[in-house]
């Protein structure tokens, strides 16, 4: 895994792991319901446990993403959301939280804005990196010299079916840590997480990888805290965003604070 510069997500997952637990990692999508209550939001994952924010980009077709983060980020669109005010919620959250944040999306909206401008952008606004579900790290190679440049990290996923080689060349392009996919399929909440989570992690460290952490599925303290035994962070996004729109930013607080009981590794 490239250490070339310091990483942001690295810092927190670290912090983390030296206090004996997993890193609670938590998404949610840009501009639902609107651009400053994502803030607020934001805010309130730092105060009440989350190490590391995800904030993601709306997209038209998001191929990943399950119904109830599809319909969010419909939401937000239809009340006028633009690829550029996801650099005001990323500054609206880093000027008031120590959290790193970083952006996932896809990667139509990075290349139409351009690499390098993307990167400056949110690089200004105090954003640690990328998470990019749909660019492998052999087609990434203008996004791979901009987060140099611009000292940003670089998240790739890999999942139960990415062989050995692959797994090889995801490691050492990827910064921060690795995103293991548990399930093969969209993001969702589920009643129990995937037993090929823990092979995805151990397949990862085994290639280099410093700090994997798990995502999709994951909606309860009881699946943080199984995950928490063998990954280095834990990732929610589907059952935080049905939190914030069923009761608002107080039952966001609330549901992330029972879901950092479940960090601690014995």
């Amino acid at each position: 895994m490239s250490t070339a510069l310091p990483s942001k997500s690295a810092v927190a997952i670290d912090r983390a792991l030296s206090e004996g637990r997993a890193a609670l990692i938590g998404y949610l999508p840009a501009g639902f319901p609107d651009v400053e209550t994502t803030i607020e939001a934001g805010v309130a994952m730092a105060e009440n446990g989350v190490d590391l924010i995800e904030i993601g980009i709306p997209y038209s077709d998001p191929v990943m993403d399950g119904q109830v983060i599809q319909e969010a980020t419909v939401e937000a669109l239809a009340n006028g959301f633009t690829v550029n005010q996801v650099f005001d919620v990323v500054a609206g959250i880093t000027a008031r939280t120590d959290a790193a944040v970083l952006v996932m999306t896809y990667w139509n909206p990075v290349m139409r804005m351009g690499v390098p401008e993307f990167s400056r952008r949110l690089s200004e606004a105090g954003g640690a990196g990328l998470i990019t579900p749909d660019l492998t790290p052999d087609e990434a190679g203008e996004w791979i010299a901009a987060s140099d440049e611009f000292g940003l990290d670089r998240v790739f996923l890999v999942a139960p079916s990415t062989s050995a080689e692959r797994m090889q060349v995801t490691v050492e392009a990827s910064r921060g840590f690795v995103y293991a996919v548990s399930i093969m399929g969209i993001t969702g909440a589920r009643t129990s997480v995937s037993t090929a989570a823990r092979e995805v992690v151990a397949a990862a460290h085994e290639a280099g990888a410093e700090r994997a952490c798990v995502g999709l599925g994951v909606s309860t303290a009881d699946h943080v805290r199984e995950i928490a035994e063998y990954a280095d962070g834990v990732i929610v996004g589907t059952a935080l965003v049905a939190a914030l729109r069923d009761g608002g930013v107080p039952a966001l607080a609330a549901l992330i604070q029972d879901l950092s009981t479940g960090t601690r590794k014995s």
